[in-house]
């Protein structure tokens, strides 16, 4: 029956017919014009071309680093200069499934790098506890495809400590670290894109570094952020990106986006792996279309930079690997459509300083330390 049932699968165009077995098994039965072999499909895993940023001179020296490498970089600068500072999850005590944790529990001790049962709720609810006590806690989701497990602790624990109490305790010394993305050969529990959930609750930030240079310093920032931050790292990306990295701590400011490339006809927006497909799509416009591309890197996803996407020029195209039903895609259309003239008018009025806050403002002010 097993192999029936692969061939029932491989062959979706082929005529089947059902006949009745000696045995009292119905099998499948393949018409004689059909064939077993399994036809080539068209693969739609995206293909890029990654394009390492200049080589920063303002943090000091750098040493050539993937992506996995500036990870460790980070890590290796805060437990090093935080001594309440913790890394814990799966299998982070050897190393890790990508090595970001290696070395770091025969450095530090297994005290400060540890592992944890394979308990996504678990591992998130004992960051909330120990980010809470003052300790900083920098938390590892194994695959971010697993993170859904921990979505009550994340949404309605983490991200809204700090508003039940009052501003009297809050967990904002938690960072939620989780691999991202796909790679093209992942499947449905190793591809995925979560952040679109998590992007439509207050009191939590959300990152997504482009290479290994954005990933040091921006995971720097989460950690050190008075806000639980969830940063999502490109797996693809962590060897396939290489980049002269500081080695010196350095940070990045959140909801800040990056203009990576000027352009006056159309504004690209994305942030992680997809900034990289949007520069060549940018280079393909201009040659092929004479058409002006502008490039931003969104780099934090919640709270994300509406100043500078709204003075965007042109159409405003969003790339991304979610889903476009209910995601920050669609958020952004809204505020193309509607919200981007209200901020204007709203950045008008503080720049002639008449500022003025809506309900929302308020409500994620009190949210979000600010």
């Amino acid at each position: 029956m097993a192999a029936a049932a692969r061939l029932f699968i491989r062959g979706a165009n082929s005529k089947l017919s059902i006949a009745p077995s000696s045995l009292g098994v119905t099998l499948l039965k393949l018409s004689p014009n059909c064939s077993s072999r399994t036809k080539t499909q068209r693969r739609h895993a995206t293909h890029f071309t990654f394009q390492p940023d200049p080589v920063p001179s303002q943090y000091g020296p750098t040493q050539k680093m993937n992506l996995f490498q500036s990870i460790t970089s980070a890590l290796d600068n805060t437990l090093a200069s935080d001594p309440t500072a913790v890394i814990f999850g799966e299998d982070v005590a050897f190393g890790g499934v990508f090595r970001c944790t290696v070395g770091l529990r025969d450095k530090y001790g297994k005290d400060r790098v540890f592992n944890t049962p394979l308990c996504e709720q678990g591992i998130v609810g004992f960051g909330i506890g120990v980010a809470v006590a003052g300790a900083t806690a920098i938390a590892e989701i194994q695959f971010a495809d697993y993170i859904f497990p921990a979505f009550d602790q994340i949404v309605n624990e983490a991200a809204k400590y700090r508003y039940r109490s009052g501003n009297l305790f809050d967990c904002g010394n938690l960072t939620i670290r989780a691999p991202w993305g796909c790679v093209g050969h992942g499947a449905l529990y190793h591809s995925q894109s979560p952040e679109a959930f998590f992007a439509h609750c207050p009191g939590l930030k959300i990152v997504i570094p482009r290479g290994p240079i954005q990933a040091k310093g921006l995971l720097l920032s989460c950690i050190a952020d008075k806000n639980p931050c969830i940063f999502f790292e490109p797996k693809i990306l962590y060897r396939a990106a290489v980049e002269q990295v500081p080695e010196e701590p350095y940070t990045i400011p959140l909801s800040q986006a990056e203009i990576l490339q000027e352009g006056s006809d159309v504004t690209l927006v994305s942030w992680g792996t997809q900034i990289h497909v949007l520069k060549e799509v940018a280079s393909m416009a201009q040659e092929k279309l004479g058409v002006s591309c502008e490039v931003i890197d969104l780099q934090t996803i919640l709270p994300w930079d509406i100043e500078t996407v709204c003075k965007a020029r042109g159409s405003l195209p969003v790339s991304a690997y979610w889903p476009t039903t209910a995601s920050l895609m669609s958020l952004a259309r809204c505020h193309t459509c509607t919200g981007i003239n209200q901020t204007r008018r709203k950045m008008a009025h503080e720049e002639s300083g008449q500022s003025r806050w809506s309900k929302q403002d308020a409500c994620l002010s009190v949210m979000r330390h600010r």
